[in-house]
């Protein structure tokens, strides 16, 4: 019989590597920083609200939401459109469960709001 073996000798050429992830990882991370500390006291991106996260074992957890309600947006004064312009995420699809979920995101929507310096707009 004759061989007939083909023999995976040159595999070396296409692998790829991943020894640059630790350094990428350190300079997304400066990055971040630099960028927050450019526009502080500002958040670095929009402004969100504070969220229960689901299911038993992490409902005690805040965390980050997509959005404020456009009942927490109003109770804080502002309409939907103007919360949008001043960098404030505004989610129409949310509901809120709870009194107090409400009442602290609308005190940190007046708190964002009192701390913003707003320039007027030429017209």
């Amino acid at each position: 019989m004759i061989p007939n073996g083909h023999f995976h000798k040159d595999w070396q050429r296409f692998i790829k590597t991943w020894f640059n992830q630790p350094a990428r990882k350190h300079r997304r991370r400066m990055k971040r920083i630099k960028k927050a500390n450019e526009v502080a006291p500002r958040p670095a991106g929009l402004l969100r609200p504070a969220v229960r996260c689901p299911t038993v074992r992490y409902h005690t957890r805040l965390r980050e939401g997509r959005g404020f309600t456009l009942q927490e947006v109003r109770r804080a004064g502002m309409c939907p459109a103007f919360a949008r312009s001043i960098g404030i995420a505004v989610d129409h699809r949310r509901r809120d469960k709870s009194v107090e979920a409400m009442l602290l995101n609308v005190n940190r929507l007046k708190e964002y709001r009192n701390r913003l310096i707003l320039f007027p707009t030429k017209r």
